[in-house]
């Protein structure tokens, strides 16, 4: 029997869907896998060539095996001194970890605070236990418990990890799940549909299982680093970028069917209209995520071609298993709603005509407004503090290794336990651990020597080169111990033929924070350079593209100065991470030029029909509903990234949740569409659009861009 053409055309969607489902059934599970294959040890996210990483090289000639420490802190119960006896119970109970899972070596013995009311050990694990490090840590605390008439706690690089791990655990079910259910009930909301959301949340699903599957084997191949931040991340990204692309092709199919009594037709009809926008929408942001590859800091680069996956694989879903299963189902997707035709007629009083025709009436009264107000959010924006969230702020829930520090510091100078670490010619150690004592901000400096341990005997040479462990007055995190780190290194650095070098945990901090400013100065405007010439060839014209880039960057701007203001006095937070800025530029740029896109090249499509002012008002009336819907969703995926307990996560939901809003209801919905009306016809120099007379009534058979 003989397939005719009819037939063989439904062999089409079938096929498609057939392959998704292989693929969500094959490849699904790798969702909750990327934790196999993630590391959250900061120390392999170090910037490329910072002095820092090359003293993490050169120090581990100096020991067998590179190591994590954990710092043991014991406080004397009713604020009375350590007697003797303590003493040599606390510096047992650390000899008695010697040959536990995760210890290198042996632990330091106990040592007493200059105050005489608190004891202070060091204990070395090794820094790939990856999950199993919170039972090294608690192995620890239950051996320091033992020693009576103490409250012993645990600090220290060590600590804070393990505390970071436990922060990322169950973040492929929790996150997903929040994230899922969140745009779940915004889409049933928004449809009114039975069925479609559903649709459009497996279609989701199916793209971020092959996102994680190739991350996962590129991961496991060590071409890309993943961290618990990047696979968070990538999470929210594709679960928003898969629905907001769904919306928008779902909402011009409904059209098409209300036209054409044909699905395939209609379906057809539906992408030639809307993949040009979708595909250029998510090219902003693959590409705008690929610029990250000129950052020095691996973690940055990791995010880079991960997130670019990711948003490819949301394309692909959107533009295969979506119009197979929209064939399929035909007008039953939307039931118990049925499809309508476009509300662009201009004719009637739903919301999106009362802003239109307020567009309309004020244009330059409109986007006056609207761009004081970004304006006067902006000014507030320099004050956002990049400098580095200090360690009792990383968590946004109390964790114990914060509390402990906050012991540790009271107790002991402020980076008791988490040294600078100079590494220097063997020749010159004298006068190198002369001049650190001298440098402003130092307690003390000593070489370390065979035994292990800094000051007790003869210096120990490896290669010709030494160690000396350098102990800060202020806490390791803080901003006065970066700031005598740079003196630091200024003071060895002038020690002649000593070709000292100066790292540890504080000189890291300070070099992640002078790389991310380097990178902000040199990505922005590459990704800035990125967005334009895609727009240019979308829109066919360059005084738009320019005045779209500029719109979402001064909302970048207004949300940075908010999010100042927001997180100093609403959440208390001092300050970001260095790489927040730069995250938030990337994701609020390309995503809020992706509005735009969708809003601009329907406007340019009405225009061509029905001439430039007409297409301003028609192209914001159709693309209102749907592009709101999408922001909305969008900004409720990476809100769900707050679910996580880390004040990096929550700071770049705010930025990235609140810029999108902002950009949906004010830049995209006012400004741009005020500011095109106004201008008029040269807002589209030197295209065609700009150089023609307002056409009458064509047929709608004319060749149409956009969603």
């Amino acid at each position: 029997m003989s397939i005719t053409p009819r037939r063989a055309l439904w062999l089409i969607p079938v096929v498609l869907l057939v392959a998704w489902l292989g693929i969500g059934g094959t490849l699904g599970p790798y969702a909750g896998r990327l934790g196999e294959v993630a590391t959250n040890d900061q120390a392999a996210f170090l910037p490329r060539s910072a002095e820092s990483t090359k003293v993490v090289a050169q120090q581990r000639a100096f020991r067998q095996a590179e190591t994590l420490p954990a710092i043991v802190v014991w406080t004397v119960d009713g604020g009375g001194s350590a007697a003797g006896a303590q003493r040599s119970a606390a510096s047992g109970a650390l000899a008695s970890l010697t040959g536990a899972p995760g210890v290198v070596g042996r632990a330091s013995p106990a040592l007493p605070s200059r105050d005489g009311k608190a004891l202070e050990g060091v204990v070395q694990l090794r820094p790939d236990l990856g999950e199993k490090l919170p039972d090294a840590i608690e192995r620890i605390r239950t051996a320091a418990e033992r020693v009576p008439g103490t409250t012993a706690q645990v600090a220290g690089p060590a600590a804070s990890q393990a505390d970071l791990s436990d922060a990322f655990a169950g973040i492929d079910g929790l996150l997903l799940g929040v994230a899922l259910a969140t745009v779940l009930v915004i889409l049933l909301l928004v449809y009114r549909s039975v069925l479609l959301p559903f649709l459009i949340i497996l279609g989701a699903v199916f793209a971020l299982g092959l996102a994680c599957a190739v991350v996962y084997v590129l991961a496991d191949h060590d071409v890309v680093r993943v961290d618990g931040q990047v696979q968070g991340i990538l999470s929210i990204l594709v679960i928003g970028a898969a629905t907001d692309y769904a919306l928008l092709l779902t909402a011009r199919y409904r059209e098409e069917l209300a036209l054409r009594a044909d699905r395939f037709t209609a379906v057809r009809a539906a992408l030639r209209q809307s993949w040009g926008a979708i595909v250029a929408s998510a090219g902003t942001v693959a590409l705008g995520l690929l610029a990250l590859l000129l950052s020095d800091l691996t973690n940055n680069r990791a995010l880079g071609p991960v997130g670019a996956i990711g948003v490819v694989c949301a394309v692909l879903s959107t533009l295969t298993f979506l119009p197979a299963v929209l064939v399929l189902l035909g007008r039953a997707a939307y039931w118990p709603a049925g499809p309508r035709p476009a509300g662009n007629a201009r004719t009637g009083s739903g919301i999106w005509n009362r802003v239109a025709d307020l567009v309309d009436r004020a244009p330059r009264k409109v986007w006056a407004i609207a761009l004081a107000g970004l304006l006067a959010c902006a000014a507030f924006a320099p004050t956002l503090s990049a400098k580095g969230v200090p360690l009792d702020e990383i968590f946004v829930n109390d964790a114990p290794s914060v509390a402990a520090q906050e012991t540790l510091g009271r107790h002991f100078p402020g980076g008791s336990g988490n040294p600078a670490v100079i590494i220097a010619d063997a020749g010159s150690v004298t006068r190198v651990t002369a001049a650190a004592r001298a440098t402003e901000g130092v307690a003390s400096a000593a070489a370390v020597t065979a035994s292990g341990q800094p000051g007790e005997g003869e210096p120990r040479a490896v290669d010709g080169r030494v160690r000396v462990d350098v102990t800060l007055r202020s806490a390791a995190d803080s901003d006065a111990a970066k700031e005598t780190v740079a003196r630091l290194r200024e003071a060895v650095h002038a020690v002649p033929g000593a070709d000292a070098l100066v790292g540890g945990y504080t000189a890291q901090q300070y070099d992640t924070r002078q790389t991310a400013e380097r990178d902000r100065t040199l990505i922005v405007p590459v990704v800035l350079a990125i967005i334009l010439v895609i727009l240019i060839g979308l829109l066919r014209s360059l005084l738009m593209p320019v005045l779209l880039v500029a719109t979402v960057a001064l909302n970048f701007l207004a949300t940075l100065g908010i999010s100042s203001l927001v997180f100093r006095h609403g959440f208390g937070f001092t300050g970001t991470d260095a790489s927040v800025p730069l995250y938030g530029f990337v994701f609020l740029v390309a995503l809020g030029v992706d509005y735009n896109i969708f809003l601009m090249s329907r406007v340019r499509e009405e225009s061509l029909l029905h001439g430039v002012r007409q297409g301003v008002l028609r192209g914001l009336v159709a693309t209102g509903g749907v592009i709101t819907s999408a922001g909305v969703v969008l900004a409720a995926t990476f809100a769900a990234l707050g679910v996580i307990p880390l004040a990096f996560l929550v700071q770049i939901a705010f930025i990235v949740a609140f810029g999108v809003l902002l950009d949906t209801l004010v830049v995209r919905s006012l400004l741009v569409p005020a500011l095109v009306r106004d201008i008029g016809r040269r807002a589209w120099w030197p295209g065609t659009l700009s150089r023609e007379p307002e056409p009458g009534p064509v047929p709608r058979e004319v060749e149409r861009v956009g969603v």
